[in-house]
């Protein structure tokens, strides 16, 4: 199922630079496989006409097969399938394997940013090197980081102050739940990457997402009222004795706890 889409969404808002613009309609920028169709769609009308054409460029060399498997999918929206139905590419017969893996990557991340490398730092020297990395990054190698940088890189860069950088983080299509789980319970997280968080029911499915989420403090109190209503008796009682959430949330919480014993 496709969630919210921060990457997707800053395009749409014209909060990415130009430069950037022809990075991803070159196929070099590559975040979720849905953005980064939704991406090269949109920018098939950038108002630059270089990056028109990059755009246009680069989604003829994405392969046919992969295209019309992605079509497939039964969460792709009708526009974006009329669009490619108007270019004579039709969604596959065969029940797609869903991945949220780019569908073209131009630009592979260097090798010394690959998750899996064999002899890993220590985990301090790890991140101590990945700050000193980012600290010399300008926007633009930032927000490519976000996307393809190293689980240590993401780390970092989901705390950046520029909303763009930090939200773009969520559409890495590396990114894992143990890692979405330990954004939840961050609080020195930007508010709006709790709430794409809170608002990707994918994510919520895991249960400990949902209780990091409404115990962060920082959660938009709209968001962590919703979630409350999913917490086990335990968890919903440990709630509304806890002093480090917002005093409506805890209220809240302990009124549900009052009403459930008085039923039984």
């Amino acid at each position: 199922m496709i969630g919210p889409t921060p990457l997707l969404d800053c395009f749409r808002r014209g909060e990415i630079p130009a430069d950037m613009r022809m990075l991803a309609a070159r196929g070099a920028l590559t975040p979720r496989a849905y953005e980064q169709l939704a991406i090269l769609v949109l920018l098939v009308d950038d108002r630059d006409g270089g990056i028109r054409e990059a755009a246009e460029s680069t989604l003829a060399r994405i392969p046919v097969e992969a295209l019309q498997s992605f079509l497939a999918r039964s969460d792709i929206p009708v526009g974006l399938r009329e669009f490619f139905a108007d270019r004579g590419v039709f969604p596959a017969e065969i029940p797609p394997i869903e991945s949220d893996e780019p569908l073209i990557d131009t630009e592979p991340a260097p090798e010394a940013e690959e998750e899996d490398a064999t002899e890993p730092l220590d985990a301090d020297e790890n991140r101590a090197t990945a700050v000193a990395r980012i600290a010399k990054m300008g926007f633009s190698e930032r927000l490519k980081t976000a996307i393809k940088g190293s689980r240590e890189m993401r780390a970092i860069l989901i705390r950046d102050p520029n909303k763009v950088i930090s939200t773009s983080v969520l559409s890495s299509p590396k990114l894992t739940d143990v890692e979405i789980e330990s954004f939840a319970r961050m609080t020195t997280v930007p508010e709006e990457v709790l709430r794409i968080i809170g608002n990707n029911r994918i994510w919520l499915k895991n249960y400990s997402i949902l209780t990091c989420l409404t115990r962060n403090p920082k959660t938009p109190i709209a968001i962590s009222l919703r979630l409350m209503n999913r917490l086990s008796d335990r968890d919903l009682t440990m709630l509304s004795v806890d002093r480090n959430v917002p005093d409506p949330l805890r209220i809240a919480a302990r009124r549900k706890v009052v009403a459930s014993v008085s039923k039984k």
